[in-house]
């Protein structure tokens, strides 16, 4: 049973990045076809695709949120990762990490396989 768990801090400081880490077991992160995602969930709003890392290691970044984003994995853990940067109290928001079997760009809800539980960040002085 594949299983992912977010974890980082929970509260950031304006302009200071943010650094969350999936710890997946399971499935390693190498597993052919399957791709490693980021979302988020502000309150009171909906789903935001943040951005993937595949399989091989190749990424790719919403657009929106491109110059301040980047994922990285570390193989050795079976952990992926997310930076964000510059951020700002609209970056207030539950994050989740997501797999899907096979590398797509903005995933809808339903195509993805698994997930993780989710973790609160706030960003706040």
């Amino acid at each position: 049973q594949v299983q992912l768990q977010e974890s980082g801090p929970g509260l950031v400081k304006p302009s200071q990045t943010l650094s969350l880490t999936c710890t997946v077991s399971g499935q390693s992160i190498t597993t052919t076809y399957y791709a490693w995602n980021w979302i988020r969930q502000p309150p009171g709003k909906g789903l935001e695709w943040m951005g993937v890392i595949s399989y091989g290691g190749s990424t790719y970044y919403s657009s929106s949120l491109k110059s301040r984003t980047s994922i990285s994995r570390d193989t050795s853990k079976n952990q992926f990762s997310l930076q964000l940067s510059s951020v700002t109290p609209e970056d207030t928001a539950v994050y989740y990490c997501a797999a899907r079997y096979a590398f797509k760009v903005n995933p809808s809800v339903d195509e993805y396989d698994y997930w993780g539980q989710g973790t609160q960040v706030t960003v706040s002085s």
